[in-house]
């Protein structure tokens, strides 16, 4: 029983593996592309060779509340060529986040290195804004390095960046 049990866990994550579709800037909106075109122009810049994104890249959820989709691209496993250090470094990687306006089109709303982030639970509050737990690099809190420095904001259509005090 055992046996068929890992047997059946085993073939639903090779499915899972197998739906996985390789990622395909195509599949987004004009705005988010433009946003993965900063990859590319980044790279090229390095003379790095190919950009390799996740499968993972782009993740879309309602950010704002309003019912639309907005946009998280995330740059932390997107290679360019065998360099390590393109679009992260000690600080974080590049982290964009964008949010699709009532006439449809998408605007930027953020753009800085994160270590990590968090979208946290929607409020109860229907048409809630979703709140983004980032942490940063300690010297956004005023300390240093891997100090821990963790910030909060609720994500709206209004630009917004993490200053260092």
């Amino acid at each position: 029983m055992r046996c068929l049990i890992i047997m059946l866990a085993l073939f639903a994550s090779a499915a899972r593996a197998e739906d996985a579709k390789p990622f395909n800037p195509a599949d987004y909106p004009p705005g988010v592309q433009k946003a993965v075109r900063f990859a590319n122009e980044e790279c090229a810049s390095q003379d790095g060779g190919p950009v390799m994104f996740a499968p993972d890249t782009v993740r879309k959820v309602d950010l704002t509340g309003d019912g639309r989709e907005d946009y998280v691209v995330d740059f932390q496993d997107t290679k360019c060529g065998d360099r390590e250090t393109t679009y992260c470094g000690t600080g974080g990687c590049v982290m964009k986040i964008l949010v699709t306006l009532p006439d449809g089109s998408v605007r930027e709303v953020f753009d800085g290195y994160v270590l990590r982030y968090k979208i946290m639970a929607p409020s109860v509050k229907r048409g809630a804004a979703r709140t983004v737990r980032f942490d940063l690099h300690g010297s956004f809190c005023g300390g240093f390095g891997p100090q821990a420095c963790s910030k909060t904001k609720a994500i709206t259509a209004t630009p917004f960046a993490f200053k260092q005090p």
